[in-house]
């Protein structure tokens, strides 16, 4: 049976034509041959600037392909593009400013916050009409650049609020710098991503969220990827796991230590690690200090990271003998008590992460305490930069709080005291920018402002504001 390549209909446009032909098609299997790829060209784009949607194993033989904005709602055309005919036409959201090329790839010129979202391409042949489907998430940012420092930069972490809760209160896992190129994220009870110990799931697209197996009824989880545990008790203790899924399909991991104090508790103590202190600068020394050890344990062994291999193991005290034995990861600077405890000292960045504590009892059973450490460099004095020191009534001003530092938190100082919002006054995202619209005589003074993180903060020297009458 011959297959026309525009099914024939009276009056048809170009349009019309071809999605009649792939409608004809749509019981019909897609093409598993054409492996299909979208390239971003550049992978990241800032508002004003071009960008192109690079099509790469585009199948052979096609009648013609369609640009969607969007994953679902195939109504969203933005161009067809007709290889028979060697034309272009435009859908109901093309804007004017996006270009369709012969090898399927799409121009958006002078992208817009607006343009960020999924973009789909649909591809039709003459044998079984839709040949492929391949979706894309373009993300404009409207600076590669924040405050001096590049938004790829910051590494998400996780960080509990507080570091220690006691039973029955609630205890915040914080995320810091999400990634914004996200179609996902998970969370998951426990150091591994089972299926059976999901928490909750986010999905960015359609701002849904679904729970897990092992949701308890007391977790809330937030469209900002942080986790909420309510009502705490003893069994909440461990470690929780946060995997991430990029629009490119790359997945992260990353983990945090829930530690419920159980010291008010009148029915058991169990294995607890303390870091003193909870956050340690470059150059200090951190003891794991552990709570209630075992009587009857035999043996215990640290590990460097969340897992009990070998490889990681950092040194196994044994009781009965008294002794010492290094293992692999053993470090100089490492030191085991005989209450259990890990002495590190002069700590690096290096040796920040999780660290894993393993007993042995007399009856053979192994229990596993996990603890985390956190490592900050001292942070540097920050410079304040200002749009004009000396500014009309009416008009605008700019503040900029420039700090070669990462993972930082800006606090605002106007004539020595933390300066108050008004509704005139507005925050970047990372609170390194202020500006004030439209200003007043009572804005004028000196400004200052202060960079700091768990171990340190610096405060930049004074600029002093003068405002003008008009």
């Amino acid at each position: 049976m011959e297959v026309y390549s525009v099914m024939p209909c009276k009056g048809c446009t170009l349009w019309q034509g071809l999605l009649l032909t792939a409608s004809l098609f749509t019981c019909c299997h897609l093409s598993t041959t054409a492996q299909v790829t979208i390239e971003s060209v550049p992978p990241q784009v800032v508002e004003g600037e071009n960008v192109l949607l690079r099509v790469h194993n585009l199948p052979e033989n096609l009648l013609a392909f369609i640009w969607h904005k969007g994953a679902r709602d195939m109504s969203l055309r933005i161009a067809l593009y007709s290889l028979a005919k060697d034309t272009s036409v435009n859908g109901p959201v093309h804007s004017g400013r996006e270009t369709v090329y012969r090898n399927g790839s799409l121009l958006i010129h002078n992208v817009t916050q607006k343009d960020t979202g999924f973009y789909t391409l649909r591809t039709i042949n003459r044998r079984i009409g839709i040949a492929s489907i391949t979706t894309k998430y373009l993300h404009v940012y409207t600076s590669l650049v924040d405050c001096g420092h590049h938004l790829t930069s910051a590494q998400p972490t996780i960080e509990s609020v507080p570091p220690s809760v006691a039973e029955g209160s609630s205890v915040l896992l914080l995320v810091h710098n999400l990634p914004q190129n996200l179609l996902a994220f998970f969370w998951y009870k426990g150091m591994v991503v089972f299926n059976n110990l999901e928490i909750s799931r986010h999905v960015i697209f359609t701002n849904s969220s679904m729970l897990g197996p092992a949701h308890s009824g007391r977790e809330t989880l937030y469209n900002n990827g942080s986790l909420l545990l309510q009502n705490v008790t003893s069994k909440d203790t461990g470690l929780y796991t946060l995997r991430t899924v990029a629009t490119d399909l790359k997945a992260e991991v990353l983990h945090v230590q829930v530690q419920v104090d159980t010291s008010l508790s009148t029915c058991c103590n169990p294995l607890m690690i303390e870091p003193v202190p909870w956050n340690a600068a470059v150059g200090e020394s951190v003891l794991f200090l552990v709570h209630n050890l075992p009587e009857d344990v035999r043996t215990f062994s640290w590990y460097k990271g969340v897992s009990s291999f070998q490889m990681f193991k950092m040194a196994e005290y044994n009781r009965t003998m008294n002794s010492i034995t290094p293992g692999p990861a053993h470090s100089r600077r490492a030191m085991v008590c005989t209450n259990g405890s890990l002495l590190l000292q002069d700590v690096t960045e290096e040796d920040a992460g999780f660290y894993t504590l393993q007993t042995l009892n007399r009856n053979l059973k192994t229990e596993t305490t996990h603890v985390q450490l956190h490592v900050n460099q001292p942070v540097s004095e920050p410079f304040l930069g200002v749009s004009d020191t000396t500014v009309p009534v009416q008009s605008s001003v700019l503040f900029t709080c420039l700090s070669a530092d990462t993972g930082i938190s800006i606090r605002w100082i106007f004539n020595n005291q933390s300066l108050h919002l008004t509704e005139r006054m507005t925050l970047s995202p990372t609170k390194c920018r202020l500006s004030i619209d439209p200003v007043r005589r009572e804005d004028a003074g000196e400004y200052k402002c202060e960079v700091s993180n768990p171990v340190s903060s610096k405060t930049s020297l004074p600029v002093r504001l003068a405002i003008m009458n008009e």
